[in-house]
């Protein structure tokens, strides 16, 4: 099975069961409120958000750049089989994005048109009360939805649950797949992972603690015309250029009737 069709299937299963019924044993846990600490919803010190706009990224240069930034980043293993392949940020038609901002009349480019998408770092994140090793958390002072990969089983159940298709599985170790510079070193310090451990956008968290924007952000900046393209900051400062894109634009957010609360908007 290719790896779009299972990313998709796990996306509809999550997002049917917590629409509607929350009647299985793992989606009963991820739409109960018992979540302990920080591992569910709650209050947070402040709450990172990206907002991406679609009209810019239309820019098949900037989506590239983000995506290369990326791998560079985090030493995600480039592997060519879909069942297989890792993505922290990746390109998926509108019409699969947002499907209940699709109707009949809505032109087919748009419907077709490519559109970012990553981990949204939700409020209420259904994958963390699902991890029996609480191997994903969500951070009190920031929000952000991290992955312990030394404490994850391989269980899978916080894909199941996440209606978002966000997380990839190693299947197979991914070091073989890591690429490196001329000298045979990796392109950055951000640990690799082993076979068996799911692995998901962080936000560049590794950036932050040093002051620096995610890695995607930056990398849109030095494309022509990807100015603007992505932006990120704190929401709970109104002054925060993500506060003040929302408070004047349209934006919207993935399957927000599933009560999540995606912290990745988009301008339309």
């Amino acid at each position: 099975m290719e790896k779009k069709s299972r990313r998709t299937f796990l996306k509809e299963t999550a997002g049917a069961a917590l629409g509607l019924s929350c009647g299985g044993s793992i989606l009963t846990a991820a739409c109960s409120g018992s979540g302990e600490g920080s591992q569910g919803e709650g209050s947070v010190e402040s709450q990172w958000a990206m907002v991406i706009d679609m009209q810019k990224v239309q820019n098949a240069a900037v989506r590239e750049a983000c995506t290369e930034a990326c791998v560079r980043e985090h030493n995600i293993p480039r592997i060519d089989d879909p069942a297989e392949k890792i993505d922290w940020i990746w390109d998926e038609e509108y019409q699969h994005v947002f499907p209940d901002q699709v109707h009949d009349q809505l032109p087919a480019s748009v419907r077709e048109a490519p559109v970012p998408v990553l981990c949204n770092h939700c409020a209420n994140p259904p994958c963390v009360r699902v991890c029996p090793t609480q191997a994903t958390w969500k951070r009190e002072e920031d929000g952000i939805v991290m992955m312990d990969m030394h404490r994850c089983i391989g269980c899978r159940y916080c894909m199941a649950a996440c209606p978002y298709g966000s997380r990839s599985f190693n299947w197979r170790d991914p070091r073989p797949f890591v690429a490196m510079d001329a000298d045979g070193n990796f392109h950055s310090e951000f640990p690799t992972r082993t076979r068996g451990v799911v692995e998901k956008c962080n936000f560049c968290a590794e950036r932050l603690r040093d002051g620096l924007a995610p890695a995607c952000v930056e990398a849109a900046k030095q494309v022509p015309g990807g100015e603007g393209a992505l932006m990120f900051g704190n929401l709970t400062d109104p002054a925060s250029e993500v506060s003040q894109i929302l408070s004047s634009q349209r934006t919207i957010t993935r399957r927000v009737a599933l009560g999540t609360g995606p912290n990745v908007f988009y301008i339309v």
